[in-house]
């Protein structure tokens, strides 16, 4: 009985273990960020524009030129996760989040999906394509000073 129970617990432990260790090798595409499935439903937050798009956050041109793209798109922005996980550390639920406030602005993740869901919208694309994209990392592709309206 006792042999058993050894038995047992020692296969218990070298389970534990395996999956302990397996752990690094886990897909972070696997952990998509907020985000909302659908279009609003009431009126969202402002994105930061005009005269707001200067001072110490805006001192590239990329910067003004992200976040003109996101207030053009902001239903669509609603609707993407944000790769720099602010969800977790800053609670946005939506890549539109980052730009309510100068996030945004000092984030190259968000500026480049952004860009990115702003050049798939005028391809046509519909907001889950876009996510669908994103999730895959197309993002990365995406060079800020090159990115014109």
């Amino acid at each position: 009985m006792m042999r058993g129970m050894k038995r047992i617990l020692g296969c218990l432990a070298l389970g534990l273990i395996t999956l302990a260790a397996s752990a690094q090798w886990t897909n972070p595409s696997d952990d998509v960020p907020a985000y909302n499935a659908t279009a609003p439903t009431r009126p969202l937050p402002h994105i930061l524009s005009g005269n707001q798009l200067s001072g110490i956050y805006f001192t590239h041109q990329y910067q003004i030129i992200a976040y003109e793209m996101a207030a053009k798109i902001p239903k669509v922005l609603h609707q993407q996760p944000c790769y720099c996980h602010c969800d977790r550390e800053l609670g946005h639920n939506s890549l539109h989040s980052c730009f309510e406030g100068t996030h945004g602005a000092t984030c190259s993740t968000c500026m480049r999906e952004a860009v990115y869901a702003y050049d798939q919208t005028k391809k046509g694309w519909t907001p889950a394509q876009i996510r669908a994209g994103i999730e895959r990392g197309e993002w990365q592709n995406i060079d800020l000073l090159k990115a014109k309206l």
